[in-house]
């Protein structure tokens, strides 16, 4: 069920779903669709014996907790006109995704069952006027714009780097062996870098975050299409878990769709 939210003259509503797959015995994706918070999350786990699986709802749960303990911090501005600063809020993203990664990371080292367990994470925070990105791995932010899709995100993945070092040709990256290995996911090191980009959404634009168990069976002209013929984000998610998992469904299949809406 899609939920929905206010923004300055504007509104954003959300919807996601996520599916195991056609091959898969376990779900290791987990997702956010807000309820209090305008923050959507998907999280794609990796490590055996369902290790995943508990990384990436750590993410989940750890990056929306602390948005909930940090929103009731804020100084009370109202009735004044704010300071339409995005620091503080970019701050709040990273802080999020690091403690998450420290999370996951102390609780491979202690438990040997989770030894190895890891997972990317891609989160979309909406401000009033604006909209902030945190994302580590290779699950994607799309915006589809005008009929026009872009990827907001860089994957950080060890086929991406074979390519922008001209190793390698997108066409030969498509029958590689290792294009689902990621060099940077939480819970790999202690430490972990996040990317950010922010941007002006514009009425009308959709927000799409995924798992690459959705952008390794679908073609982003086929995302790019159903997203934008289709009005309900429910059935358009559903639509879009459909088509990855009629190309064989070889991996777990997580969407979060966010549409900018006139209020």
């Amino acid at each position: 069920m899609s939920t929905s939210f206010p923004l300055d003259g504007k509104r954003v509503r959300f919807s996601g779903a996520t599916h195991v797959g056609r091959k898969r015995e376990h779900n290791e994706d987990s997702i956010h669709v807000p309820t209090d918070q305008r923050l959507a999350i998907v999280a794609d786990g990796m490590g055996g014996h369902a290790s995943g699986e508990v990384a990436s709802r750590l993410a989940v749960d750890i990056l929306v907790d602390h948005f909930q303990q940090t929103a009731e911090q804020q100084t009370l501005t109202w009735p004044y006109k704010v300071d339409r600063d995005m620091r503080a809020d970019i701050n709040r993203l990273i802080t999020g995704v690091k403690l998450a990664n420290v999370e996951i990371w102390e609780r491979s080292q202690r438990e040997s069952r989770m030894k190895g367990m890891g997972t990317t994470v891609v989160a979309l925070y909406f401000l009033d006027d604006g909209v902030i990105v945190g994302h580590v791995g290779d699950s994607r932010c799309y915006r589809l714009r005008g009929g026009e899709l872009a990827q907001l995100t860089e994957d950080h993945s060890l086929i991406n780097d074979y390519i922008k070092m001209k190793r390698m040709t997108a066409e030969e990256a498509e029958n590689w062996p290792h294009k689902n290995v990621v060099v940077r996911a939480l819970g790999m090191k202690e430490a972990v870098q996040v990317d950010i980009l922010t941007e002006v959404p514009k009425v009308g634009d959709v927000y799409i975050l995924c798992s690459d168990g959705l952008t390794g069976m679908v073609p982003d002209a086929q995302i790019a299409y159903m997203v934008g013929k289709e009005r309900d984000l429910d059935h358009a998610c559903e639509l879009l878990i459909d088509a990855a998992n009629e190309e064989g469904g070889i991996d777990n299949i997580s969407v979060v769709l966010a549409r900018v809406e006139p209020a």
